[in-house]
C-alpha cells in the first residue's frame, strides 16, 4: 500500500468525491432541483461521506480515523437510499440510478476495507503511541 499522506491520498475519499459530483450534476437538473428537501438532504449526505474522511485523517489517530470512517460509511447509505426516493420520484433514470449507486456502493465498499484496514494494523497515529 503507498503511504498516504494527506486525506486527498485516501482512495476512499478520492471516490467520494467523484460520487459528490455525481450527485450534485443529477440533483441540479429537473424536478429533482426542485424538490429542495430531498435535493439538499442527498447532498449533504454526499458531501459528509468526504467531509469525515477528511476529518478522520486529520486527526492523527487511528481510533478517531476509524469512527469518523464508519460516519463516512453510514452517509454512502444514506445517499443511496435517498437515490431510491430520487428514482421512485423519476427525478432520475435508471441509467443514472445505476451509474451513482454502482459510485456510491464502491465508495463504501473502500472505506469498509480501509476499516477493517485500519482495526488490524499495528500503526497507530501520533496521537495514540
Amino acid at each position: 500500500m503507498a503511504k498516504i499522506e494527506r486525506f486527498e491520498d485516501v482512495e476512499a475519499w478520492k471516490l467520494a468525491r467523484e460520487s459528490t459530483k455525481l450527485i450534485y450534476d443529477i440533483s441540479g437538473a429537473g424536478y429533482f432541483a426542485k424538490d429542495f428537501p430531498l435535493r439538499d438532504q442527498i447532498r449533504k449526505s454526499s458531501v459528509s461521506i468526504m467531509s469525515n474522511i477528511a476529518e478522520g485523517f486529520e486527526r492523527d489517530g487511528d481510533r478517531e480515523f476509524v469512527n469518523f470512517l464508519s460516519i463516512a460509511k453510514g452517509s454512502c447509505g444514506e445517499a443511496r437510499s435517498q437515490l431510491y426516493v430520487a428514482f421512485d420520484q423519476r427525478y432520475v433514470t435508471e441509467e443514472q440510478f445505476q451509474f451513482v449507486y454502482s459510485s456510491l456502493n464502491e465508495t463504501g465498499k473502500r472505506i469498509g476495507g480501509f476499516m477493517k484496514y485500519l482495526q488490524q494494523s499495528n500503526l497507530r497515529g501520533p496521537k495514540f503511541r
